[in-house]
């Protein structure tokens, strides 16, 4: 996700921008046309199937990227990362910086209703109301007044959510407390319009599973798709307020889970934008005609280990043992992951928030820079994971445990050669552990950590914004995304000065408090970061202009073109 080339995602800080993407379509029934991409559209790789195309309802980044190609919010991301306007065509803020008014530029639904500030207040109503995994993005990040109550039930009026549409053209947000980086937040899904008329037409749980029930304001129109299958199709949205900076007539995606798939579809030409990792890139290197094709970039997505500390898994709670997930952690060579199985540029990380997405903003420099900061209690060290075994084998009066470990099998073929390697390493090491893997799809595997029903799960988690609180947010006590059901009061009390409290006025206080925060996660071992993920990307010679960043939308294509 950063405009990185081949030469620096290891120099990158990613200092801009923030968040996921958001999307919108078209078709027929009134949705403003239907078709197919002709003339100048580039066929694009996802890893993964997109299943809905809601913004409630969408976690992962594949989908928020199509959303993103087709809907607008009030904010966009320019090529560094950073908001610019996009259907806010004026942003004034109070001088307590806790009213924000946003004035809407003309802009039109692919039905040919306008985009009204009431269609951002019913869509950040149903977010609050319906409280799904995304929800927190209003409250507890987004600090909008109201939203805090309404998201954890103690509020059943969705109106009390301050949010106004003072008229048509004239949107009125009120915070609790400042959020510096608010306007960015304004490109991230959860904050996207929804055509209340529209959408109130439609069958419960239909919005976003076709042409016919999405709407797009965007640059692209949805074209072809169903959830969940293998493509789907856009084409250029010629009544899209900025039509005349969009270039490419469509975009086709496919969904590849295959490196070597994936390098077979480039070589053909079936695809103009494919993703490669281990051995292929290796291939790709040595290959004259290809490699001035190959350009790698930040993903932003760091890859760990999360442990279910509950008595529901792991042999009755073992693994809510300290000592136990300090051991697996410091018997992992994560040096070998990156060079000798991931193999595209990925980063072998040992910090609980990733290098080069966040900088600090008085000082320029990257949270997790010092990827060092840790060696005590984190790295590949044999005698040291053995003594934490040996303490934790006292502890627990066992000698020998056995757990499984869940992972994707759609989200590249390199997850499960880590998944193995994982495995020997941690066997191999300390003797009286048996890890059994279970390879299943992405959806299974969150369904699993997320109903407390796995041991051990390799998961990763993108930023959804450029603050450190995109990682450390989701170790509080209940958060949904706290997979392990780990708690802790004083990580939860500084989380909270960072987020509401003593910290809210004072940047850098609030900075080293999070870094206290981060002490806290590594030295109890809530999870065992293991790489940052890059990637590895195959361009057709003849597209240039995708914009690739670390945070929120990894590509960008409104300024996409193909040379004849």
């Amino acid at each position: 996700m950063s405009n990185l080339t081949r030469r620096s995602f290891l120099g990158a800080a990613g200092t801009a921008a923030m968040f996921l993407a958001a999307c919108g379509g078209s078709g027929d029934s009134g949705n403003g046309g239907s078709g197919t991409a002709a003339g100048n559209s580039i066929s694009v790789m996802l890893y993964t199937n997109v299943m809905s195309l809601d913004t409630d309802l969408a976690t992962d980044g594949d989908s928020f990227e199509v959303i993103a190609d087709c809907i607008d919010g009030l904010t966009q991301m320019d090529a560094d990362g950073a908001a610019k306007e996009a259907l806010a065509k004026k942003i004034e803020v109070s001088d307590d910086n806790l009213t924000y008014t946003f004035t809407l530029r003309d802009a039109t639904w692919s039905n040919g209703d306008p985009v009204t500030a009431d269609d951002f207040v019913f869509a950040w109503r149903r977010i609050c109301k319906n409280a799904g995994e995304y929800a927190y993005m209003m409250s507890d990040i987004g600090q909008i007044k109201g939203a805090a109550a309404i998201i954890n039930g103690e509020e059943e009026d969705e109106t009390t959510l301050a949010v106004t549409a003072k008229d048509d053209k004239t949107l009125v947000v009120e915070l609790e407390v400042p959020v510096p980086f608010f306007e960015s937040l304004m490109y991230f899904p959860t904050f996207y319009p929804i055509n209340q008329k529209f959408y109130e037409g439609l069958d419960d749980g239909t919005y976003g599973t076709s042409p016919a029930t999405f709407l797009s304001n965007g640059a692209y129109l949805l074209s072809d798709y169903t959830p969940g299958t293998a493509s789907l199709s856009l084409v250029k949205n010629p009544d899209y307020w900025d039509a005349d900076s969009v270039a490419l007539e469509g975009i086709n995606y496919q969904v590849v889970g295959s490196s070597d798939n994936a390098l077979t579809a480039f070589k053909s030409n079936a695809l103009d934008v494919a993703m490669i990792s281990g051995n292929q890139v290796a291939a790709v290197e040595d290959d004259a005609d290809l490699a001035d094709k190959l350009t790698v970039t930040g993903a932003g997505y760091m890859w760990y280990l999360t442990f279910s500390q509950t008595k529901n898994n792991a042999q009755g709670g073992m693994l809510a043992n300290q000592n136990l997930r300090l051991a697996i952690s410091n018997a992992i060579d994560r040096e070998a992951l990156v060079d000798n199985y991931v193999m595209d540029g990925s980063l072998a990380t040992y910090t609980a928030v990733p290098p080069q997405f966040a900088a600090s903003a008085t000082t320029g420099e990257d949270f997790s820079a010092d990827q060092q900061k840790f060696a005590d209690v984190i790295g590949y060290d044999v005698d040291r994971a053995q003594k934490f075994f040996e303490d934790a084998k006292k502890e627990l009066k066992k000698d020998s445990f056995e757990f499984t470990m869940i992972y994707g099998n759609n989200e590249g073929d390199e997850v499960a050669k880590v998944a193995q390697a994982i495995k020997e390493q941690v066997e191999g090491n300390l003797s009286g552990i048996t890890l059994k893997l279970q390879p299943m799809t992405k959806a299974e595997r969150l369904d699993k950590m997320q109903n407390d029903n796995y041991d051990v799960a390799l998961t990763r988690w993108g930023p959804d914004y450029a603050d450190p609180m995109t990682y450390l947010g989701m170790w509080i006590t209940d958060n949904d995304n706290n997979y392990g059901f780990w708690s802790n009061k004083e990580y939860d009390a500084i989380i909270a000065d960072c987020v509401t409290g003593k910290y809210i006025s004072d940047y850098d206080a609030r900075w080293n408090a999070m870094y206290d925060a981060e002490t806290l996660v590594m030295e109890e071992a809530v999870i065992a970061p293991l790489y940052t993920k890059a990637n590895a990307n195959l361009i057709n010679s003849r597209v240039t202009g995708i914009e690739f960043h670390p945070v929120a939308l990894n590509r960008v294509y409104k300024n996409t073109t193909v040379s004849e």
